[in-house]
């Protein structure tokens, strides 16, 4: 399998990107008066990019080196993250009544 890891152009080639689209969700949600607005998007998926960006740096590292006892599981750092994010959305979720609101938050946040 050939592993490329990313040079920092490219690491902030993503970076920059990711700012631009949170940042043109967050102004959207803003203007309308959501929650979860400029803020909110901009670090959620920063925090994301940058988590991905680690796992396929370590990507190199994937497996069991002879002379270790450890091995190393890179995915399990995104997954933990998509997981804390999905917490995050899940409290974006209000119930009043019959009433649901915050769906489409916690769909943006995840």
């Amino acid at each position: 399998m050939l592993l490329v890891v990313p040079v920092w152009q490219d690491i902030a080639a993503r970076l920059l990107l990711t700012a631009l689209a949170g940042l043109l969700i967050g102004l959207n949600r803003e203007a309308r008066g959501h929650a979860a607005g400029l803020r909110t998007t901009v670090l959620v998926g920063l925090a994301a990019a940058i988590t991905m960006i680690q796992a396929s740096i370590l990507l190199e590292t994937v497996g069991k080196h002879p002379d270790s006892f450890a091995s190393m599981d890179v995915l399990r750092f995104p997954l933990g993250v998509l997981t804390g994010v999905g917490f995050i959305g899940g409290g974006a979720i209000l119930r009043r009544g019959n009433l649901v609101s915050g769906v489409t938050t916690a769909a943006t946040l995840w």
